[in-house]
């Protein structure tokens, strides 16, 4: 059928509460509460609400929160012209025409971008891969240094990124190096690689390298280093880690400068139109999103009853 799932319990957020949209066969378990409309109200334009819903003031409970359905069911729902239910019928699905045609574009756009991360991949793939004898194999070890990250707590606010395993924590007063880099996790998400080319801290979870470019184009480094498994190679049985003397044993390919900075050309243009937060399908689907969410708002704003009376 057609229903929407609301979290029971274990919402990943509570501000942003669990809701879904379920059609056709699906199981649910006993951690949501399935729910339909009846006849007076249309059970997208349910969900569509449900989405901006407060769920907060009607959640029980401590470290769990837990809605229950007692409580579910008093949450109050605006039902437009009710005292002309065809009428009322015909204005919610007109609002779920247009706030589903805005979820369509989100789907369509989220779609092209998987189809486009696939296409980079095996472009990505393509320009990396050298047959036998091709290019020189180097030592990983041979064109970089790999060091340690450092302690950031006595640093103050500032500008400089301080990146760990995860990514950017905070921005710090100083820096620890102003080199283009690859940085590489040591313990934690191995498979996070971050390229960074302008001065930053990182600590002690995370590897930086020193990079020879005489020989070796930074940015090259890094696409290579995107294709070798570094998620994969686990050097401990608990928390994942990597050391300095198995990375220094990869091999890495090292053509021409000339053929480097080609291969890197070309993928920075696949990269900026699958990854880029501020160009390319990311930031247009940002865009869909947030527009689907201003509608969906302003649509399903209705006055309390004494405004709309006076």
């Amino acid at each position: 059928g057609e229903y929407v799932l609301i979290a029971e319990d274990g919402s990943a957020s509570l501000e942003n509460y669990s809701i879904q949209y379920a059609t056709g066969r699906f199981w649910a378990n006993n951690h949501v509460h399935v729910v339909r409309g009846k006849e007076v109200i249309n059970t997208r334009y349910l969900y569509h609400y449900l989405c901006i819903v407060n769920f907060v003031p009607f959640l029980s409970g401590g470290g769990r929160a837990k809605l229950t359905k007692g409580k579910l069911v008093d949450i109050p729902l605006p039902i437009p012209c009710p005292d002309n239910p065809e009428k009322s019928l015909a204005i919610q699905a007109e609002i779920v025409r247009i706030l589903d045609a805005f979820t369509a574009m989100t789907a369509e756009l989220t779609a092209e971008l998987n189809m486009r991360k696939k296409q980079y991949n095996y472009y990505r793939d393509q320009l990396l891969s050298f047959e036998d004898g091709e290019v020189e194999l180097k030592r990983l070890g041979d064109i970089v240094r790999i060091k340690n990250g450092k302690d950031h707590k006595t640093l103050g606010d500032g500008e400089y990124p301080v990146y760990g395993s995860g990514g950017i924590m905070r921005y710090a007063d100083t820096y620890a190096y102003n080199k283009p880099s690859v940085l590489i996790p040591r313990k934690g998400s191995l498979g996070n690689l971050f390229f960074v080319d302008v001065p930053f801290w990182n600590v002690d979870t995370i590897f930086y390298t020193q990079i020879d470019e005489v020989q070796i184009c930074p940015k090259f480094l890094y696409y290579f280093l995107t294709t070798v498994g570094l998620g994969e190679m686990n050097q401990a049985g608990g928390v994942p880690s990597q050391t300095q003397s198995v990375l220094n044993e990869l091999k890495i390919p090292v053509p021409p400068l000339a053929e480097q900075a080609r291969i890197v050309a070309i993928l920075d243009k696949f990269d900026a139109l699958t990854n880029s937060l501020t160009e390319g399908l990311p930031r247009e689907i940002e865009l869909r999103q947030k527009q689907y969410e201003y509608y969906r708002d302003v649509l399903l704003s209705f006055p309390k009853p004494e405004e709309a009376e006076a």
